[in-house]
Parts: C-alpha cells; structure tokens; sequence
C-alpha cells in the first residue's frame, strides 16, 4: 500500500456510488462528498466505522481477503477491478517477481508467423511492444521508433491521425495500464512510464487520477494508414500464461473487405520484422 495507492482507490471508488443504488434513502442533499460516506461502505461491508477509515487512510495495513472482498462488493466493483483492490492490499504480492517479464519466448515468436493475414503483436507489462509480425511492425509504421503503446497515445503527433477513436483508447489503455500497476507493485517499467507521462502529459494524469481500472479485451479498431488508409480490424487479447504480465493482441478484418485487401498489400510491402 505504498503511498496508500489503496486509500486513493476506496476514495474514487466510494465516490461512484450513489446511495440510492444501495439502498440508502434520502437523496444526496445535505453531502459533502459525491457518492457514498465511509460510514456507508463500512456498513455494507460488514466492518466497524472506525475499521474502514484506518483502512482508506493508510493506518490499517493487514486487511483479511475476506474483508477486502466484503468491500469490493459494497462498492459494487466489477471483477477486474476488484482483482484491483486485492492486489493493492497486498495479497497477492508474489505475482510480480518474474525477472524475465520482457523476455517472448521463441515459441510465442514462431506464432506470430502463424498470422499471415492479421496483425500480431506482443505487449509487456508496460505496454512496450516487444514483438511483432510484419504487418503489425507496418501497421505501427507511422509512430517510427515509438513502441510503447501508452507514449504513443499521449505524446506522439500521428496518433490522432492514425486512431479514429483516439480518446477511447486512451481511457480503455491507461486504465489497463492502472490495473498492471496492481498487478506488478514492483515492476520499475510502469513506475518510471506513470511518473514520466504524469508530469508531461495533462490528459494522461487526469485519466490515472480516476483510478478505474480495466482489461484489454476484444475490441474493435480503426486505423488511418498514411499508405493505405482506413483498416478496420477487430482485436481479440490472449494472456500468455508463462510470462504474467504479457499479452498477445491479434487483430482480424472482416473477410472481403477493404481492410482484408489494405492488410494483403501491407503483407507484400513488409520486409522482415
């Protein structure tokens, strides 16, 4: 619970929740503080006032599985968000150890060749890209040298041209990154990554201050390519289970379309990754 990353979380949190969704009568009249009170939570939760304020405070320190659940579900938080708070209460503090967590293993590399038609790539814990196939290494083309995917959303000049839907996945991605943050308390690439883009960049601070959290799921995208212009893919994510923290994004246009025809022409002019 460094710097009470978990009391900031309740806090956001708590503040979501309208009492009347928990039942609790009278309206917000008269509240100082959006959503629900400490004292509510602690209620719903099944714990002492007192109990639960040390806890959003930083004072209490060992909170039980079973309590950190009570509150997950008091707050009505869904599951990767919940698998949030668990981790920011440290228990589950053996999941980020992996020394070797940038390293694809040459198995997963071969895979990336088995997409011939789709753009594959791997994403570390930091959302580095730390492997392609060469239509994702051209489809990323436009960004240069650029490849980590959370700069390029908050700091690189092609990346409103080139994502139509820009703003949604700077939410959809901070808040994942946020999520890694809980998974991997240790992990120094998503430490230096959030205090360098929280001091650059004014979007992405006030994205990381919400403290919602979410994972890369299946997606639909558009890209705007300077070659080959709009491509439509939609992206499902695979979790690699023997290096926690990477995932492997695959993303397929429709059969016949414009964007299969724009990926085929990509595929032809790509070189070796």
């Amino acid at each position: 619970m460094r710097d009470n990353e978990l009391g900031a979380f309740l806090r956001a949190s708590r503040a979501r929740v309208e009492p009347a969704d928990v039942g609790f009568a009278g309206g917000v009249s008269g509240r100082r503080v959006h959503g629900l009170r400490r004292e509510e939570v602690a209620v719903l939760a099944g714990v002492s006032a007192d109990y639960y304020a040390r806890l959003e405070q930083g004072r209490e320190r060992n909170p039980s599985a079973q309590v950190i659940g009570a509150i997950g579900r008091a707050l009505r938080l869904p599951l990767d968000a919940r698998e949030h708070l668990y981790k920011l209460a440290g228990l589950n503090p053996g999941l980020g150890q992996d020394g070797s967590r940038d390293l694809v293993h040459p198995s997963l590399l071969q895979m990336l060749e088995a997409f011939p038609r789709a753009a594959a790539y791997v994403l570390g814990r930091a959302f580095d890209v730390l492997a392609t196939n060469p239509i994702a290494d051209a489809l990323l083309s436009p960004f240069g040298a650029e490849r980590n995917m959370v700069r390029i959303l908050f700091t690189h000049p092609q990346s409103k041209a080139v994502f139509t839907d820009w703003q949604l996945l700077q939410r959809s991605t901070v808040y994942a990154l946020r999520l890694n943050a809980g998974r991997f308390p240790d992990d120094a690439g998503i430490k230096e990554l959030v205090a360098e883009l929280g001091k650059t960049s004014p979007e992405f601070r006030a994205l990381w201050e919400t403290h919602s959290v979410g994972n890369l799921t299946r997606a639909f995208k558009v890209f705007v390519h300077p070659e080959v212009g709009r491509i439509e893919l939609t992206y499902q994510t695979f979790d690699v289970v023997d290096a926690p923290g990477q995932v492997l994004l695959v993303g397929t246009p429709e059969p016949g379309s414009r964007s299969e025809d724009a990926l085929t022409y990509l595929a032809s002019t790509a070189g070796p990754v």
